[in-house]
């Protein structure tokens, strides 16, 4: 998990894009913009007329392009900047014909760079007050920068940070003629020009669905949505294919996909459901239907079933890497509501591994999700330390996440079947704080769908409160005000189905 490079003079610009974005994941669909260059010599070389580009245009002709948004005040993106990747990529491998692009070109990628903050005049972009230095012309090895960089108005630089999710700079994207986006960083030209090959072929047939990625579950306690993101890859609108699943061989499910898609238009598509009977079992999912290239319509998934524990009493195990602030951790039970969260995690000074103090908890019968976020975008193991979040019972790992090296969520599912009923759940999960308490007193427990009773009692039996609830179910914590009851012991009380649970509290 990276560390944000900040600039003292737009700290609080990003500090605030930072805590709303991270990244485009990899695999989505890059929205359109319309930058002007600011560079005054490239309004009149030719380049749409005016000196204005437009991402859709080139993707549309067939180019892949490289989005570096970056900012003036960024000491990262100036050093990058220095190192002339981008512009061996425009000069050897840029639009033919365009100002600074070597006659030899591969005629295959096109260059945009975007200065991410609005705020910035355009004579910054020439070493104006703010700046690092002449980002149009940084030394006399690169000379005058040939590929466009735009200083767009705020509107505009705030809807580009919007839609492409920037979270720091730099943010470097390359964009397949497809409209995918992948998240490349700060590599030299010739890795950056290796990158294109991962792009799809631009469309050229008429009829070309292609299935571009998985989308649907990967581990489950029961059914797992199959689901695969299709686009249309033809230069005709789809309207209809068809979709099969196999596992081992056998056809498990079969969709007749309709629809309206124009080309490169995506959408996720349902086809099926798979119930796994083992823990890893891989799903090979194919258009079947004729079309133009078979080389785009498959892919593979290895799914499987949840790891089953036999009791509720369940331990978190946590490392995290430098930058454990990023991180944050919660299970969710089968309906979506969280049963437990992480607490809030620090960084450390120096990259390495940083073992948490474990936490247990109690869970009723249930399927659960582990779900692990990553509020930068890079995932554990980014050269920063390596993390882990694991689901321990009784001494055995039954889900965990460990080690994703890019994107923000990752996710494992475990099954909690062996809590015999409402006295053990009662008997495991009862807990009552703070002790002593002022003011309130709050009782936890774990409730298998059924009624409840919570009461405070003093020590010559008298009940000093009380309440009854119905049909809880999962993780609970009730509040009993006690700031009017004398100092002194008293005993809470947990009843259900005539089930009783007791604990001593003192009132100070």
């Amino acid at each position: 998990m990276k560390k944000l490079v900040l600039s003292v003079l737009s700290l609080a610009l990003t500090a605030s894009m930072n805590s709303s974005f991270a990244q485009l994941a990899p695999g989505s669909f890059a929205p359109n913009f319309t930058v002007t260059a600011y560079q005054p010599w490239l309004s009149t070389a030719g380049q749409n007329g005016n000196g204005t580009y437009t991402l859709y245009d080139y993707l549309d002709a067939g180019y892949t392009v490289i989005l570096d948004v970056s900012a003036t005040w960024c000491g990262p993106c100036w050093n990058y900047h220095l190192t002339g990747a981008l512009d061996d990529v425009y000069i050897n491998h840029g639009p033919a014909g365009y100002p600074g692009v070597s006659a030899s070109t591969t005629d295959d990628v096109m260059v945009i760079w975007i200065e991410g903050d609005g705020a910035t005049a355009d004579a910054t972009m020439l070493d104006g007050s703010g700046s690092i230095g002449n980002w149009i012309e940084p030394n006399t090895a690169l000379g005058q920068i040939p590929f466009p960089m735009a200083n767009p108005a705020s509107a505009t630089a705030t809807q580009i940070n919007n839609d492409f999710e920037i979270g720091f700079y730099p943010t470097i994207y390359r964009i397949c003629p497809n409209r995918i986006v992948e998240e490349v960083g700060q590599a030299n030209a010739a890795n950056l020009y290796a990158s294109i090959a991962d792009c799809p072929a631009p469309a050229s047939q008429p009829n070309d669905p292609a299935i571009l990625s998985y989308e649907g579950g990967t581990k489950s306690c029961g059914p797992i949505d199959l689901v695969v993101r299709l686009q249309n890859n033809g230069t005709t609108p789809l309207t209809a294919c068809t979709i099969t699943a196999t596992q081992g061989g056998n056809t498990i499910a079969t969709f007749p996909w309709t629809g309206n898609l124009t080309t490169y238009a995506v959408q996720d598509v349902t086809i099926g459901q798979f119930t796994p009977t083992a823990s890893s079992q891989t799903i090979n999912i194919s258009i079947t239907s004729t079309d133009a290239n078979a080389a785009n319509n498959a892919v593979s998934q290895v799914v499987g079933l949840a790891t089953t524990a036999n009791s509720g009493n369940v331990t978190v195990k946590v490392s995290l890497d430098r930058y454990g602030s990023e991180t944050s951790w919660r299970i969710l039970r089968s309906n979506g509501t969280v049963a437990y969260s992480s607490p809030t995690y620090t960084n450390a000074t120096a990259n390495g591994t940083y073992p948490q103090p474990d936490i247990t908890t109690f869970l009723g019968n249930d399927c659960y999700k582990l779900e692990v976020l990553d509020s930068y975008g890079d995932g554990f193991d980014s050269g920063y330390g390596n993390g882990l979040v694991e689901v321990w019972v009784n001494g055995v790992k039954i889900a965990g996440v460990s080690d994703f090296p890019t994107g923000s969520e990752a996710e494992d599912a475990f099954q909690i079947n062996g809590v015999a009923g409402i006295e053990e759940a009662l008997t495991t999960s009862f807990g009552v704080y703070p002790n002593p308490a002022t003011d309130v007193v709050n009782v936890t427990f774990e409730a298998m769908n059924a009624d409840y009773a919570v009461a405070l009692i003093d020590l010559q039996g008298r009940v000093m409160t009380s309440a009854n609830y119905t049909a809880l179910n999962g993780s609970q914590t009730i509040e009993i005000p006690v700031a009017d009851f004398a100092k002194g012991s008293y005993i809470v009380t947990v009843t259900s189905n005539g089930v009783a649970t007791t604990k001593n509290v003192i009132i100070k």
